[in-house]
């Protein structure tokens, strides 16, 4: 039989920890403060869902080829986030597949709808949050306060406005998914990669699965990258606690075999990715605006250096103080520094010294060489942090680290007894690197504050609350200063001065930071009353952030409410968007103001000049719009749409040779080094296209189809031919060569079946061509694939006119009128073929439709006078031949009917009436 002492410490062995029991509970807790973070973070965004596409999703979705099911899904691997082939050197080199993918996805299930894009962003954050919370809990070893902080501060930040609500900042998002859980897997490699050898297998999937998430965040967003090297920080400062001097060892001692390991997998991988992303891009960087980046456009290197200081201070003003926010931060939105004298220095100088700062407290607080270097916290997998064991009259003590490295896995107590009482006090070896003597723990605050440990667990306490501050730190910065390092402008220069969505992973670190810093502040505060006062603020704070966020997303709803919250930022790329969006509306005079505003900011501005000659040329008022595309031309000179309409514009006021110069001069536009490439080629097509029709309205058919075939081979692979093909037929068909014609109306409906002009054009070929029965099924085809277009109707109800049939004519104009009651030629025809079928009250009516809309129109009145003539109403005639021949003074036709018309007149006068008679 087994003695007291015995069966006491067999109980003791089998019956479960305290630190077990926790460990339970923990995981519980951990659930509830994971839900109640992702549920915030839907809540607070849930009214992006009702938002439209704003700023830059048009371009990445609207006018984005890639996401259209006739696009090859191969072309997303070849082409830049915005369509762009990757080697054409106006490519943004901005590669990213995967989130391209997720918008193609999103258009096969609900085409252009913005309500799916941005319920797929909304869900997202709501995963990254509760993932984000995950690490939290891991970093701070499952304690509530500092985990729910973090979430919650994570879930509402205003700064993620930009990244939920637009939904071109699903990049970052989901790179921010793949870069978390790239950093889970690799954390669980480091803990099977330490343990016994029958973690191997486990220990290999989970390295390259890592490899593999983290090659998934670069392909969503190219700052992904950055993962690989958090999860080398990672594995050398958290997990083997190196400091400068244990790397000569490094490379020799067999106890880091497995760290060499991990680093050789996360720089061979760096070195592919990278190399891969090189070789993708070209050699040639891309090519940005001066208003894009203007401190990278300055030639003085004082100025470039002091404001590409300033701005990582700037970007980090705003996660502490994200009260003004904007769309757009390029031009003079951040003004350059350009003296040493400037006062923002100061701010770059504190920014910079609490970084050097914060850098020389985890240098001086890792392990000197020699001591045992454990990790206090586990990310992935067990929440037991620590397990310390006391068995009964034992003389050691064991402390063990689930990330701790095979030749580190223990740590030794020593128990000394105290003679002077009962009670039994443990002298600890080391605390986190730091002597403990007397039982003391000698590690300097506040890393570590003094401790007499009486027991194991007060041992174990002090070594773990060592030892997770310091983690935290160093994940915190890794987070902060890794993945914003692309848009510093260190390596390359970028696109943009400051992007909010940017800031969407590096805000990872800083939400980190926070949660510690509160926990601390809330440890040493001794009063019940402060630490509550500390909670208050801390929830007042979140309620604001919040509040902010909320508001912040409604600016997203519409282009109009984005740009408008932008104007006292960046008022001139403000007051020209905005300028856009109240001329799309119809308010032509305050879109006028907007434009002329812009102006006054920024005069050199092409886009805008060039938008507000389109104003003008809608408002019949050329002279202006040509002078406005001349503008812009003179800021861009390879500006083609301004070319395109400058020539347009030259056509309507008969000046077709320098018509025809624009247009040839436009077709021969460079497209190297431009944004958008594709539309720049299909505007040159598009010149050559209106100069044949130029050509063809002055009656030179051959002209205009030698340009259209010149349009026809120049023409990229990208571009609709429809159009190019109908006109070409159409030519053929004005030359007689009906043969021709045929062949390329057909060409036209093959490319685009549902082309509707080409199947007018050839239902009037085969009509002249004496095949009415074709020719009008062609007509009814074109009527069921657009049953509400005005055209149609009147091509067909003319088809019926010639073909005698008065009465369905004139029901199919009626039709036409019914959809486009302004339109004049519409209105007119339907009123001729009412009285050719014999339907004078009505053609009546419509003749007098159709001189209200042209009351110059000398035929309007003729016909009309002539109408009414029919129709008995003489002097209402007269009145009408009158208003004809003051427009038209030597019209015969007119003279002539109003000569029959009054000499009806003088024959009613002549003539009794019956009472005269009598």
């Amino acid at each position: 039989m087994p003695g007291k002492g015995a069966r006491a410490h067999w109980r003791r062995e089998r019956e479960p920890s305290c630190q077990t029991l926790a460990c339970l509970k923990v995981g519980k807790m951990e659930l509830g403060v994971v839900a109640v973070v992702s549920a915030v973070a839907w809540v607070v965004h849930w009214n992006t869902l009702a938002a439209d596409f704003a700023y830059d999703d048009s371009r990445a979705i609207k006018t984005n080829q890639d996401l259209l099911p006739s696009t090859p899904l191969s072309n997303l691997f070849r082409d830049d986030f915005w369509g762009t082939p990757l080697i054409h050197s106006g490519s943004h080199k901005s590669y990213r597949p995967l989130c391209v993918f997720s918008f193609r996805i999103n258009f096969w299930l609900g085409g252009f709808d913005p309500w799916g894009y941005h319920l797929v962003n909304v869900l997202l954050h709501a995963l990254v949050s509760g993932l984000f919370t995950h690490l939290a809990a891991g970093v701070f070893l499952q304690h509530s306060l500092p985990t729910m902080v973090a979430g919650l501060l994570f879930a509402v930040h205003p700064i993620h406005t930009e990244a939920v609500a637009g939904v071109v900042g699903r990049a970052d998002v989901g790179a921010c998914l793949f870069f978390l859980l790239a950093l889970q897997a690799y954390v669980q490699y480091c803990k099977w990669r330490d343990k016994e050898p029958e973690y191997c297998g486990r220990r290999w999937m989970a390295l390259y699965g890592a490899l593999g998430l983290a090659t998934g965040a670069m392909l969503t967003k190219e700052h992904g990258i950055t993962v690989l090297g958090v999860c080398a920080v990672y594995d050398v400062l958290i997990q083997h606690r190196l400091t400068p001097r244990d790397i000569p060892s490094l490379l020799v001692e067999k106890r880091y075999q497995g760290l060499r390991e991990g680093l050789l997998h996360l720089v061979g991988a760096a070195i592919v990715l990278v190399g891969f992303r090189v070789h993708l891009m070209g050699r040639k960087p891309p090519d940005f605006a001066p208003a894009d980046n203007p401190a990278a456009d300055s030639d003085s290197f004082v100025t470039r250096t002091l404001t590409f200081l300033y701005l990582p201070a700037f970007n980090f003003w705003l996660l502490l103080c994200p009260l003004w926010l904007s769309f757009d931060w390029s031009m003079e939105a951040v003004p350059l520094v350009c003296s040493i004298f400037d006062p923002r220095n100061l701010v770059t100088l504190c920014f910079y010294g609490g970084l050097i700062y914060t850098f020389l407290f985890v240098h001086r607080h890792l392990p000197r060489r020699g001591a045992p270097s454990e990790s206090a916290f586990s990310l992935v997998g067990s929440t037991n942090t620590c397990t310390c064991q006391t068995l009964n009259q034992s003389p050691k003590l064991s402390f063990y680290s689930n990330h701790s490295g095979p030749a580190q896995r223990h740590k030794k107590f020593t128990p000394i007894l105290n003679n002077n009482n009962n009670n039994h006090a443990f002298i600890q070896s080391t605390c986190n690197g730091h002597r403990v003597s007397n039982g003391t723990c000698n590690a300097p605050p506040p890393v570590c504050q003094p401790t007499i440990c009486y027991s194991a667990s007060d041992c174990c306490e002090c070594a773990v609350t060592c030892s997770y501050r310091l983690d935290a730190v160093i994940l915190s910065l890794a987070f902060l200063v890794l993945p914003f390092i692309p848009a510093t402008n260190l390596f390359f220069y970028v696109g943009f001065v400051i992007a909010e969505r940017v800031l969407y992973i590096p805000s990872v670190g800083f939400c980190l930071l926070v949660g510690l810093g509160l926990e601390q502040l809330y440890k040493y505060q001794e009063s019940s009353r402060r630490r509550k006062a500390l909670i208050c603020t801390m929830v007042i704070l979140l309620v604001l952030f919040s509040v902010r966020t909320f508001r912040r997303n409604l600016d997203w709803r519409t282009e109009e409410s984005l740009y408008r919250s932008g104007i006292h930022i960046n008022p001139p790329k403000a007051y020209g968007n905005l300028a856009n969006i109240l001329s799309a509306q119809g308010k032509k005079t305050k879109a006028e103001w907007a434009y002329r505003k812009a102006l006054t900011y920024r005069s050199n501005m092409a886009d805008v000049h060039y938008n507000l000659g389109i104003l003008l040329q809608e408002q019949g008022r050329f002279e202006e719009a040509l002078q406005s595309y001349k503008v812009a031309i003179q800021f861009r000179p390879r500006l083609a749409m301004a070319h395109l309409n400058m020539g347009l514009v030259l056509g309507i006021l008969g000046r077709k040779e320098e018509a025809i110069e624009v247009y040839r001069h436009c077709a021969q536009l460079d497209s190297a080094g431009l944004k958008d490439p594709k539309k720049h080629e299909s505007t040159k097509i598009s010149a050559l296209f209106n100069l044949g029709r130029l050509y063809a309205d002055e009656g030179k058919y051959h002209e205009a189809i030698d340009v259209y075939q010149e349009a026809m081979h120049k023409m990229p692979d990208h571009y609709q031919p429809q159009s190019l093909y109908n006109m070409l037929g159409e030519a053929f068909f004005k030359l007689g060569k009906f043969v021709d014609a045929e062949q390329w109306y057909k060409e036209a409906l093959r490319v685009k079946p549902d082309h509707v002009p080409a199947h007018l054009t050839y239902a009037k070929l085969l009509s002249k061509w004496h095949r009415p029965v074709e020719a009008e099924q062609w007509f009814l085809k074109a009527m069921s694939i657009a049953p509400n277009d005005s055209s149609v109707y009147q091509h067909y109800g003319q088809f019926l006119s010639e073909s005698e049939r008065h009465n369905e004519a004139a029901e199919t104009y009626l039709r036409a009128a019914q959809l486009a009651p302004e339109e004049y030629e519409i209105v007119f025809n339907a009123a001729n073929t009412l009285r050719q079928a014999g339907r004078n009250a009505e053609a009546e009516d419509y003749y007098h439709l159709a001189v209200k809309l042209r009351p110059n129109d000398v035929t309007s009145h003729m016909n009309l006078g002539a109408m009414l003539h029919v129709n008995g109403k003489l002097l209402e005639a007269e009145s009408s031949y009158l208003e004809a021949l003051r427009l038209k003074p030597d019209d015969p036709i007119t003279h002539n009917n109003l000569q029959k018309l009054r000499n009806l007149l003088a024959q009613k006068r002549i003539q009794p009436t019956p009472q005269h008679r009598r």
